[in-house]
């Protein structure tokens, strides 16, 4: 399998990744856990359907420590029992984040009100830029189907 266009020769794109990259890294050293912004991360994803990054995230959580029961599990969330709530609140929000055209309301009180329960104000800006980067990640490798399963563990730096 191939990707449509080579983005990663782009000039164009390569500007564009630099620039979200570089935004993201305010949120790995953040308040907010590693293992969550990973679940949320893989959670995204896999709504999504961009397999390089459901690749990137379920391989990185793996090598931060997380077990491949719990990842294997994410998508099933609500049903496991090897998540805390505060990370069942992070997906909880990770998920109408990622949906958030399909209600008129986008992100439910509700589910905010949950998130608030279990992270502060400045985790919960975290939370929300890490959502917001990887749907962005998300949706540039889904369009140009950029092929997944050779990624390694810190391969980007």
């Amino acid at each position: 399998m191939e990707a449509r266009i080579d983005f990663y020769s782009s000039e164009v794109a390569q500007k564009f990744i630099k620039h979200i990259v570089t935004a993201g890294h305010s949120v790995p050293d953040s308040v907010l856990p590693l293992r969550t912004q990973e679940l949320v991360r893989l959670r995204a994803s896999q709504i999504n359907g961009c397999s390089g990054c459901t690749d990137m995230h379920f391989k990185d959580a793996v090598h931060a420590g997380d077990t491949w029961e719990r990842l294997n599990l994410v998508s099933a969330w609500r049903d496991a029992t090897v998540f805390t709530d505060a990370e069942r609140a992070a997906l909880e929000l990770a998920e109408e984040g990622t949906r958030i055209a399909d209600s008129a309301t986008g992100v439910s009180d509700e589910v905010w009100a949950n998130a608030a329960k279990h992270f502060d104000e400045e985790q919960l800006s975290a939370l929300v830029c890490t959502i917001s980067i990887i749907n962005t990640f998300n949706r540039m490798n889904v369009m140009v189907k950029q092929p997944a399963g050779n990624y390694q563990p810190g391969q980007f730096g």
